[in-house]
Order: structure tokens, then C-alpha cells, then sequence
């Protein structure tokens, strides 16, 4: 009797199995009714590092990236968009996405106030993991935002002065006072232990996500606090390893160089962008930080510049990054945003695709000497029902076709260059047409 118990439940569960691959694969839509059960998610494995290399840690075979930012996938509030996004990116040979998981306070919140969320929203972050799980992309999740769209360190800062704790009206006691570091902490704690409602995965058990990211683009007032946002970051990242010692983290850094950093100075695009206490090398040296990370926006950083000198400026500011993280931090470096406003005017030049495959051609050479420039991600990609998402970098890209075949590019020959590092290599079927 109890062996008929068995096998008829163990038939339910292949029933259920066979169901959910078979009419809810990648390729199709995503299923209505919730199926929390983690050994029937599909099969992906996390990412480490092996000096200045992403490694495989299922195959210890290197990893050079093709990405995309899409930093409004929680927000979106349609999960037919989030799927069309991650699917087309997938289509792209393209195989993380970074993307924003904080909404603190404001609309939509999904941090109401501190240590109290939005479980509905909570729910679509979930779904945004999952489905990148089907959907074979893996996630850079940023945590907090140094700009106040979607309540960033401001929005700590009110939360701290509201419930009557003595903080000055800088911005940097963000990175000091000990009560709104409490809070970054317990929202970090709520993040990282999260139990997906879609797969039944704790968010430190899901490969599908690529890296812990502790701030988007971290600045401060005064060069005075530079020690400080040096100390946050040390703090946080030690913070996260306690809690995941599956993934990697990194900063989020720009990649600005400081004063401290004398010899590269040169290499800043403007005086002004020594004086925002944040610096690649010092930063990005951090004991628990894997891996740096390094923005590039040259139509943004300097505007009056000419093509020709935004093209010398940026081949010096990838050829700079990409040698420090080699020698200096012998960890592998994430140019993890890449923007052109160029790409997304539709005004008959190709400047931004001139700017974009700088970037990647720098990468490709990195990974073709197994180096450590390991990958870049567009800033930023979006889907037409998604307009209200838009910036002045961003772009449909199948409305863009060169920019469209630029980024395949890439995608594909990073994918055939180690086709043959071991039998179970994969190539998008495309890249051999």
C-alpha cells in the first residue's frame, strides 16, 4: 500500500514535469498558475571567478559576456514585456541583463519603508528571476541607486531624518550614519534570502543570477568622504559574502580615477570627474568585491567633442580599464554600461555603432588572450510597449538593424572563439549561418 502511495505520487510530479516543459518552454508564454517547485526549473549554473576570468563553475570554462541593460523590468508591470525583453536579448546571442532590484519608497514601491515591503511587487521581481532562469539570461541585480530615481540613497537619508535620527543634510551620511546603514543591511538580508514564489529557489541558491551589484554608479559630495564610500564598500560586499557564497558582487562603479590615483588622471574624461570621491582602482580593490566595474558614456562625458575625439578618448578609457584590472587588481573587468545617444537618434549616421564596437572589439581582443576585459552591456534596451522607459540612450534595436547585426556580432564570434574549449560548448544555432 505504501509503496502504490509512492509510485502514484511520483507519477503526479512526472505528470506535472512533462506538463510544464513541454507547453511552457522558453519559447512559449509563461504559465499562469505558479509551480514553486525548484528541481523542475531549468538547468543553469552559476558563475564564479578564476583570477581575471568568469568561469563556468560547473565546467571551469571561461565566460566573455554580451549583455544588455534593461533596468526597468520590475517596474514594468507587464510580465508579456518582461518576457518579450529577455527573450529578444536571448535572440541577440546576448546572455545577461542588468538590471535594477530596489524601488525604495514613492509610487510603485517595493520597499515601502525600511524593513517593510511591497509583497506584490516582491512577487515581480520574483517572475523577472524566473523567467530569466527560462529563458537561459542570467541577472546583474543592482541593489540601491545613487541617483533618486526610484528613491535611491535620498530616499534612506528621508527615511532616517523622519524617524528622528540627528543627520546632516548631506547625501554622503548615506555611506556613514550607522542607522541608514542598518537599513541598506536589512534590505540586503530580505533580498538575498528571498524565497521566489515562481520556483520555490532562494535567491541565494539561483544561478540565474549573474552578480550582486551594491550601487548604481556610487558618488559622493565632498572628496572628504572618499575614505568613507571606501569603508561602505568594504562593509557590504563582507555583508553579502556572509549571507551568498554563491555569487559574485561588485560596486558599480563609473570608473572614474581619483586624486590618489595620480598617473591616471589623464585618462578621467573632464577635471570635474576626479572630484566624485568614487575611484576604480582604490574601489574595486576591495577584498569581496570579484570583479570591477566601468561605465562609458562619451557623448554625455564630452558633449563637444568631435567623433575622431570621442573615439581616441574612448579606446584610451577601455585600453586604461581593462589593463589596471589585469596588472593592478588581477580581477576581471564588466564594462556594464555602455550608451550612445547617437545609437538612439534615427538621423542617418552610425556614430553610435562606431562608439559600440570600440567597446566590443577591445573586449573580443581581451578574450581571444583570456584576458581580463571580460565583457560589455548596452545601456539600454527596451520593447515598444515599454516607451515610457526611455532614455536618451535608449533603443528598440530591432528598429536599429545595424546596431542590431552589430551587437549578433559580438555575441556570436565571443560564443565561437571558445566553441571548442570543451564538448558541451554552446553556439547559438545562427552564428553558424
Amino acid at each position: 500500500m505504501r509503496g502504490r502511495r509512492i509510485y502514484t505520487l511520483l507519477g503526479l510530479f512526472l505528470l506535472i514535469a512533462f506538463v510544464y516543459l513541454t507547453y511552457f518552454s522558453p519559447t512559449q508564454s509563461p504559465p499562469a498558475v505558479k509551480i514553486p517547485i525548484p528541481w523542475l526549473q531549468p538547468k543553469l549554473s552559476f558563475v564564479g571567478r578564476n583570477s581575471t576570468r568568469f568561469v563556468d563553475l560547473s565546467t571551469g570554462d571561461p565566460i566573455y559576456l554580451n549583455g544588455w541593460n534593461s533596468y526597468w523590468l520590475l517596474s514594468a508591470g507587464s510580465h508579456s514585456a518582461v518576457s518579450e525583453m529577455l527573450s529578444r536579448g536571448r535572440a541577440m546571442g546576448m546572455g545577461v541583463c542588468r538590471t535594477w532590484a530596489f524601488s525604495d519608497g514613492g509610487p510603485a514601491p517595493l520597499q515601502i519603508s525600511p524593513g517593510r515591503f511591497d509583497e506584490a511587487m516582491f512577487q515581480e521581481l520574483d517572475f523577472v528571476i524566473y523567467e530569466a532562469r527560462r529563458q537561459g539570461v542570467r541577472l546583474i541585480l543592482s541593489l540601491v541607486n545613487n541617483l533618486n530615481a526610484f528613491g535611491g540613497k535620498a530616499q534612506y537619508v528621508l527615511w532616517a531624518k523622519k524617524n528622528g535620527e540627528n543627520v546632516t543634510n548631506s547625501m554622503d551620511s548615506f555611506f556613514s550614519h550607522p542607522t541608514i546603514k542598518r537599513y541598506y543591511k536589512n534590505y540586503l538580508k530580505t533580498i538575498v534570502t528571498r524565497k521566489n514564489s515562481y520556483s520555490g529557489i532562494r535567491y541565494y541558491d539561483e544561478p540565474a543570477i549573474f552578480a550582486w551589484e551594491l550601487m548604481n554608479e556610487p558618488r559622493c559630495v565632498s572628496n572628504s568622504s572618499a575614505l568613507l564610500i571606501k569603508s561602505w564598500i568594504a562593509e557590504m560586499a563582507s555583508f553579502i559574502k556572509t549571507l551568498d557564497q554563491n555569487h559574485l558582487v561588485t560596486v558599480g562603479l563609473e570608473g572614474f580615477y581619483s586624486p590618489k590615483t595620480t598617473h591616471r588622471l589623464g585618462v578621467n574624461p573632464g577635471d570635474w570627474a576626479a572630484s566624485l570621491c568614487s575611484d576604480f582602482i582604490l574601489n574595486s580593490a576591495v577584498e569581496n568585491i570579484d570583479f570591477a566595474s566601468v561605465h562609458a558614456y562619451p557623448d554625455s562625458w564630452i558633449p563637444h567633442a568631435n567623433l575622431e575625439e570621442k573615439v581616441r578618448y574612448l579606446s584610451t578609457w577601455v585600453e586604461s580599464h581593462i589593463n589596471d584590472s589585469e596588472h593592478i587588481l588581477e580581477k576581471p573587468v564588466l564594462f556594464s554600461e555602455v550608451g550612445s545617444r547617437s545609437i538612439s537618434e534615427q538621423n542617418g549616421t552610425h556614430e553610435g555603432d562606431i562608439l559600440l564596437k570600440i567597446v566590443y572589439d577591445q573586449i573580443y581582443e581581451s578574450a581571444k588572450k583570456q584576458g581580463a576585459g571580460s565583457g560589455a552591456l548596452i545601456w539600454q534596451l527596451t520593447v515598444e510597449q515599454m516607451q515610457r522607459f526611455r532614455d536618451d540612450f535608449s533603443l528598440v534595436a530591432q528598429s536599429h538593424p545595424s546596431t542590431y547585426e552589430l551587437i549578433k556580432h559580438q555575441s556570436c564570434r565571443l560564443q565561437l572563439l571558445f566553441r571548442n574549449e570543451t564538448a558541451g560548448s554552446k553556439v547559438d544555432q545562427w552564428c553558424h549561418e
